[in-house]
């Protein structure tokens, strides 16, 4: 299972994994990453995921949960919505009792 670890200002980090490849593996996996200047993590992440997308196309299903997918959308409308900036800082609202 993989660890989830939480970096100094408290936020989770990404989950962390750990493999065992033969030599020859790493080897080439090592020869991939600096052909694309990458690093050797980065470059394993790359290669799983590209396995990942087409294993699931090979068996038809779809990648993502469609909760994923709905939240992507709503994450999508969101981002293209104009940025309304404040012209001065917020104001303290007070609240006063109603008089009989």
């Amino acid at each position: 299972m993989a660890t989830r670890q939480n970096s100094t200002n408290g936020k989770p980090k990404s989950p962390r994994i750990q493999v065992v490849l033969p030599e020859l593996i790493c080897e080439q996996l090592s020869t991939l990453a600096n052909n694309e200047s990458r690093t050797v993590s980065n470059m394993a992440k790359v290669l799983i995921q590209d396995g990942i997308k087409k294993y699931f196309e090979k068996e038809g299903k779809s990648l993502y949960p469609e909760n994923n997918i709905n939240s992507d959308k709503f994450r999508d409308e969101l981002e293209k919505q104009n940025v309304i900036r404040l012209k001065k800082a917020p104001q303290r609202i007070r609240y006063y009792k109603k008089s009989d």
